[in-house]
């Protein structure tokens, strides 16, 4: 049983949920985001409230289930206040900076690397923290790990980027036996 997907959905003052068939639009002051739902699952307006519901009792729907209630939910959190992930550079000499379309990062490679930003998400950049903010909760999070894919942290030194407050794991480095 999905006791998350049993779990009302609260709708915010200000946010519109418009449900056409296995289509669900949410409109807010972010911005609007829609969803086709699996056809197992059908969601209802009850007041200010959205209950998803499964056809079966079957393990497969009732995962679906959970599924799409979250889903649901991180559209109405993501168009009411927005989700955001914050991405530390660490290193002598590594730095970004937000140029037009394009950030651009020194990571200590011979050029510097050009990473495109997406017209729906925002990156901003102060002094060593790059800010990926956006209204989709996965594009948030898929631009913030193609960030930190272009220099993930290393165990040795600890260079690179990180995720702000994320623990990397140090190892010793080479030592000098006596034989």
């Amino acid at each position: 049983m999905s006791r998350i997907g049993r779990k009302p959905i609260e709708i915010p003052s200000g946010i519109t949920v418009d449900i056409s068939g296995k289509l669900v639009t949410v409109k807010g002051p972010k911005g609007s985001l829609s969803y086709t739902m699996p056809a197992e699952i059908s969601v209802e307006q009850v007041g200010n409230k959205l209950i998803c519901k499964r056809a079966k009792n079957i393990r497969f729907q009732c995962a679906l289930h959970g599924l799409v209630r979250s889903l649901i939910n991180n559209m109405i959190t993501g168009v009411n206040s927005g989700f955001a992930k914050q991405l530390e550079i660490q290193g002598v000499g590594y730095r970004a900076k937000t140029e037009g379309k394009n950030l651009v990062m020194s990571l200590g490679f011979s050029h510097p690397v050009e990473h495109p930003i997406p017209s729906d998400i925002n990156i901003s950049v102060d002094k060593n923290i790059i800010a990926v903010t956006g209204i989709d909760k996965q594009r948030v999070g898929q631009e913030a790990a193609n960030i930190r894919g272009y220099y993930p942290p290393e165990p040795y030194k600890g260079k690179g980027i990180r995720y702000v407050g994320e623990q990397v794991r140090r190892k010793a480095g080479k030592t000098v036996g006596k034989k």
